[in-house]
């Protein structure tokens, strides 16, 4: 009787283990409630509640994303990175994670990465046409390991800004301010894992 006793309790843990398991994951928890309430013919509750899991998936997308943004060079400190994946300003400019660096002597540097941003239609389309930006003095194209670009500095001033274009879904922006040259923003673009992030936005 004592064995069959410690069997049941040993079969209940074993129940209530998977079932915490199951609950850890809300995203699995919110589409069986949506599939429930879709069969019920709830539908609107149904498209609330996969909703809110597209949202949750796209959380962990842009976490790992903000994983690859470098950390701090010697000598500078960094920011926590941000995220700007939804409302008006991503319809503008798609995915935007950021994190900005800074050094004692005020000089400060920006990352910026942009995935699947409407800039790269007009990005490309400069590109193509040298025209566009020989007729802004201030603007001269750049490459950086392969990667097509331009630079952006005013005579006189210390302000920087390189964009990139990595493949077909990244834009990346390094801004700089209170610098002598785009070597910072370079060293920053240097600790970038072009082919890690490339790889995690087709995941």
């Amino acid at each position: 009787m004592q064995k069959m006793h410690q069997t049941t309790i040993g079969l209940l843990a074993a129940a209530l283990t998977l079932t915490n398991v199951s609950r850890a994951d809300e995203v699995i928890d919110q589409i069986d409630t949506a599939k429930k309430a879709y069969e019920s013919g709830e539908l609107r509750s149904a498209v609330e509640t996969l909703n809110f899991a597209v949202a949750k998936i796209q959380e962990q997308m842009t976490e790992s994303l903000l994983k690859l943004l470098p950390e701090a060079l010697d000598g500078w400190t960094a920011d926590p990175p941000e995220s700007q994946s939804g409302g008006m300003a991503a319809m503008i400019t798609g995915t935007t994670l950021s994190r900005r660096y800074a050094r004692a002597d005020g000089a400060e540097v920006t990352l910026n990465l942009m995935a699947d941003s409407p800039m790269m239609p007009m990005l490309t389309m400069a590109m193509s046409m040298p025209f566009v930006m020989q007729s802004n003095q201030d603007m001269k194209t750049y490459s950086f390991k392969g990667h097509r670009g331009m630079v952006e500095h005013a005579a006189d001033t210390t302000d920087y800004e390189v964009t990139l274009m990595v493949g077909n879904r990244l834009v990346i922006q390094g801004q700089g301010s209170q610098l002598e040259d785009i070597a910072s923003i370079e060293a920053y673009l240097e600790r970038l894992d072009l082919d890690a992030i490339q790889a995690a936005l087709t995941k």
